[in-house]
């Protein structure tokens, strides 16, 4: 390809770092899409002639069918995927595949490649998310009234609803959809036809390149359509904030599945055992998508610092774009799907949720909210009185519950029989009524909203 400016070939390490066909080989249904879109609107403003134009396409479909069924071959002398193709194709229908790369750049086709191979990304990790928020809503639904202990510092602090704690995270991927969804909606505008940097004096349609490859416009600045990498960046910041929050479910799943806490009985498909412990029942799927946070992240990071000093326009540091990115996204794939499969087959312990959200003094704030609304006590008298009725049901290792009126009393006279109605775990969440709270009602309210906006969609 240097041959008319160099006398020498490249030296041997030159040749290996200076190649990315070995990763970039993905991207060749891409590739081969854009060059199609690309050498249509050649011949349709006869830049080339039909017969040409007809003749590359033809070349490309069979490039394509070789790929598909026997793989990219990977060349170093060739570089990359573009290069590759182009070679494949010269071999197939001879001279004439040279006219294919009239009018462009690989600097602005690779752009454009990465694009749409981020598009094709966001929207298989869009399928995943909304899978995963399924099974969410269908296993909170069936706890809805299922109670457990809510926590704070991981201490004991308010009876909530195992439903209400699953649309916490459904909640959550929401979110990360609608991150995804906006980086989509950013990234889809079309490099291709700003060429090497400045754009290029044939009198193509960028337009019409832009619309046969599914762009809304195409790029307007041809220095920034070759230099921008941040739809990549963006990409890698929603496939971070989404790794986070399944890192968070997969820890309470961990931390669920232990002894102490027995909440949870993971299935055999998502656990391993211990090769010198035959008891044992490991969280390794959980683990392993807690882990997957952390490299994702690390991917984010990657990226960032590349492009943290790059001059206008293409510089050769931007080849190392596609590793963090496949890498991140094959990680997010599969902790996606993990969860998913797990939360859909997890059998729950709710006698043992209940137990435990019986224990820890967690309807505490129900007599303090008890003293304030039938007895008229400012909120903090309220919240120390029911500090002085924890330490005693302390000393005596009783609950709340079970301490006689009279004990009581002694400690704020304007306590009366009644309380003892919302010190149950069960009046305690039925109390929560507010919007987004956890009282059964809430989160069935809140399931129904959310399937009324997905089918909206």
């Amino acid at each position: 390809m240097w041959g008319g400016r160099f006398a020498a070939g490249p030296a041997s390490v030159m040749r290996e770092i200076n190649a990315s066909i070995p990763f970039d080989k993905r991207l060749w249904r891409q590739d081969i899409a854009g060059s199609k879109a690309h050498v249509a609107m050649l011949g349709q403003q006869g830049i080339v002639s039909g017969e040409d134009a007809a003749a590359i396409s033809a070349g490309l479909d069979a490039v394509a069918a070789e790929y598909a069924a026997n793989g990219v071959p990977v060349n170093l002398d060739l570089e990359d995927i573009h290069m590759v193709t182009e070679s494949r194709l010269a071999e197939l229908i001879g001279p004439v595949a040279g006219r294919l790369h009239t009018a462009r750049s690989r600097n602005d086709q690779v752009a454009t490649d990465f694009r749409l191979w981020v598009r094709d990304a966001i929207d298989e990790v869009a399928a995943g998310l909304f899978a995963l928020q399924a099974v969410l809503l269908l296993r909170a639904e069936e706890h809805a009234d299922t109670v457990m202990p809510g926590f704070t510092h991981l201490q004991s602090a308010q009876p909530v609803t195992l439903g209400h704690h699953l649309m916490a995270y459904h909640a959550m991927i929401g979110r990360d959809r609608s991150r995804f969804a906006d980086a989509r909606v950013r990234m889809n505008e079309c490099p291709l036809g700003a060429a090497a940097l400045a754009g290029t004096g044939f009198p193509i349609d960028r337009h019409a390149t832009a619309a046969a490859l599914g762009f809304d416009r195409a790029t307007a600045n041809s220095l920034d359509s070759v230099s921008d990498r941040d739809f990549a960046l963006d990409y890698l910041m929603a496939a971070t904030q989404c790794s986070l929050h399944l890192s968070r479910l997969a820890e309470e799943f961990v931390i669920w599945a232990s002894q102490p806490f027995g909440f949870v009985k993971l299935p055999d498909a998502y656990s391993t055992g211990s090769s010198i412990m035959p008891q044992k029942r490991n969280p390794d799927a959980a683990e392993l998508v807690r882990g997957h946070a952390g490299r994702i992240a690390g991917c984010m990071t990657a990226l960032t610092i590349t492009m943290k000093g790059l001059p206008l326009a293409y510089s050769k540091d931007m080849q190392d774009d596609k590793p963090p990115v496949f890498e991140a996204h094959d990680l997010l794939g599969l902790s996606i799907a993990a969860m998913s499969g797990m939360i859909e087959t997890v059998t729950f312990r709710t006698e043992r949720m209940r137990a435990l959200a019986e224990s820890g003094y967690a309807t505490a704030t129900d007599l303090a909210d008890w003293l304030v609304r039938e007895a008229n006590v400012p909120f903090r008298e309220a919240h120390h009185i029911t500090g002085h009725a924890v330490k005693l049901a302390e000393d005596r290792g009783v609950q709340l519950a079970e301490l006689p009126l009279a004990d009581l009393q002694a400690i704020d006279a304007r306590i009366d029989e009644s309380l003892y109605g919302v010190l149950t775990v069960d009046a305690s969440v039925a109390s929560r009524r507010s919007y987004g709270g956890t009282a059964p009602g809430q989160v069935r309210a809140r399931i129904a909203e959310a399937r009324t906006k997905e089918s909206s969609i």
